[in-house]
C-alpha cells in the first residue's frame, strides 16, 4: 500500500509499504478514505526527529471502512464506516472507565513515562503506525473505532477523530460561562473550531487572535472578534482588558503550543534539537525547555484573576520556565492535556447527525489525493496558499 512516511527533518514522502494484518484477534483493519495533517504533525515535521525512525507512517486523523477484522470482533462489520481516534484507547481500563482515554493503562509507554499511545506519533507515544496511509491496522475492534453512519460526505464526521473533541475539551476545560468572554491564542484548525464550539456553547464574546490573514479572516466571517498580532499597538493583554472592560478574559485557550512565536533563545533551542544526534537531541528535549512559551505568557497576562487557561497546544520541554509568582497571585486555573476523544463523543456526534451548527462541511480548506503529502505538509509549515486545514485522499471515497 501507499503511506506517508518520516525520512527525516522537512522530509516527509509518500512510500509503498507492506499492507497491515491482524495481529490480534480484536484488530480490524481499515480502508481510509481521509485523513487529515494536524498541526502536531508539524512537530514531527519540523523538531520530534530524535523520537522518530526513517520510514515510520505518519497520520492521527483518519476514517475509512474496515476491511477486515479479526475473530474476536463483534461490534463492527466489514463494510462499517468509522472514524478512528487518534489515541489509542482500550475502552476498558481503570483510566477509561474514568473517561480519562489518553491515559488508557493499556496502552501507557512505559519507556517513556508517557500517557495512552497515539497513532504515527513517535516513540514517546508507541511508534503506532498512522493512518495518512491507504490501510490501517486498529486495534480494540470492540471499542476504538467510532461507527458512523452512511451518507454524508466524510468531511461530516473525519474531525471527531481529533480536532472536534480536541477543541471540545478546551472550552469544557476554560470552563466559561454564558456571558462570558473567552480568548483563542492560534486560529490554525483547533484554535478556529475552538471559537466555533465555544459560541455553540454560550459564550457571549470570543475574541481570537493569530498572526496568519487568512485565518484572521476565517474567523472574523464566524463571528469572532479578531485582534491580529501584526498590528497591535501594545501588549495583547492589553488589548483584550479594553474588550473586557479592564478585567481580561474568564478564560483564555492556547491553541499554539510550542510554535508560538516568542523567546529568540527558545526558538534557537529548538533549532539546535534538530541539529544534533538522536540519542543527544532526545536528552535535550526530555530534560532542558526547548519550547518557546510567547502564548503561555500571554495567556497569563490577558486572562482576567480568578480566571481559567485552557492549553490545548502541545508543549515538548520538560524544564520550561513558568510564571509561577504571577500565576499564584491571579488566582489561575490551569488546565490541560490530550483530548479523552470517547469522553465528548457522546456530546458531539448528535451535532454532526442533526445539522452542521459547527460547519465542518467546509472546514477543509484543501482536499488533496494522498500523493500529494509531501508538498502538503511543505504548504502548511509556510501557512501557505491560504491552508488551514488539510485533508488527504487516499481513495475516491473520501471526495
Amino acid at each position: 500500500m501507499r503511506a506517508v512516511t518520516w525520512h527525516g527533518r522537512r522530509d516527509v514522502r509518500v512510500d509503498t509499504v507492506p499492507d497491515p494484518k491482524i495481529e490480534a484477534p480484536d484488530d480490524v483493519v481499515v480502508e481510509i478514505t481521509s485523513t487529515g495533517i494536524c498541526g502536531s504533525d508539524l512537530h514531527l515535521y519540523e523538531v520530534l526527529g530524535p523520537f522518530l525512525d526513517e520510514g515510520d507512517i505518519l497520520g492521527h486523523e483518519p476514517m475509512g471502512r474496515v476491511v477486515e477484522v479479526g475473530p474476536e470482533v463483534t461490534k463492527l462489520s466489514v463494510g462499517d464506516r468509522v472514524v478512528i481516534p487518534f489515541n489509542v484507547s482500550c475502552g476498558t481500563c481503570w483510566m477509561c472507565g474514568h473517561g480519562l482515554y489518553s491515559q488508557c493503562e493499556t496502552t501507557q509507554v512505559h519507556e517513556y513515562g508517557t500517557g495512552a499511545s497515539l497513532f504515527g506519533y513517535t516513540k514517546l507515544y508507541g511508534q503506532v503506525p498512522g493512518g495518512q496511509a491507504e490501510n490501517m491496522r486498529v486495534p480494540f475492534g470492540n471499542t476504538l473505532p467510532i461507527a458512523v453512519p452512511d451518507g454524508p460526505s466524510d468531511d461530516r464526521f473525519v474531525y471527531l477523530s481529533d480536532v472536534l473533541p480536541t477543541s471540545w475539551q478546551a472550552v469544557r476545560y476554560a470552563d466559561v460561562v454564558p456571558g462570558g468572554t473567552l480568548l483563542v491564542l492560534g486560529l490554525g484548525p483547533i484554535g478556529d473550531m475552538c471559537t466555533r464550539v465555544a459560541r455553540h456553547l454560550g459564550a457571549t464574546q470570543v475574541v481570537g487572535a493569530d498572526l496568519v490573514p487568512e485565518r484572521l479572516e476565517r474567523a472574523a466571517a464566524r463571528g469572532t472578534t479578531v485582534v491580529d498580532l501584526n498590528s497591535l499597538d501594545g501588549e495583547l493583554g492589553d488589548a483584550v482588558r479594553d474588550l473586557t472592560g479592564g478585567r481580561g478574559a474568564d478564560a483564555v485557550i492556547d491553541a499554539v503550543g510550542m510554535e508560538a512565536h516568542g523567546s529568540p533563545v527558545g526558538k534557537l533551542a529548538q533549532q539546535v534539537t534538530g541539529m544534533l544526534p538522536d540519542a543527544l537531541a532526545a536528552k535535550l528535549m526530555t530534560t532542558v525547555g526547548t519550547d518557546r512559551l510567547g502564548a503561555l505568557h500571554s495567556a497569563i497576562d490577558a486572562v482576567r484573576r480568578g480566571g481559567t487557561i485552557s492549553l490545548s497546544g502541545v508543549y515538548g520541554g520538560m524544564a520550561d520556565p513558568m510564571p509561577m509568582l504571577t500565576m499564584f497571585d491571579k488566582q489561575i486555573q490551569l488546565r490541560m492535556g490530550q483530548a479523552n476523544v470517547h469522553r465528548w463523543v457522546p456530546e458531539i456526534l448528535p451535532l454532526l447527525t442533526e445539522g452542521d451548527p459547527l460547519g465542518v462541511d467546509d472546514f477543509a480548506t484543501h482536499r488533496l489525493p494522498l500523493e500529494s503529502a509531501s508538498d502538503a505538509y511543505a504548504t502548511f509549515q509556510e501557512k501557505g496558499d491560504g491552508m488551514v486545514k488539510t485533508l488527504l485522499m487516499p481513495t475516491r471515497d473520501g471526495v
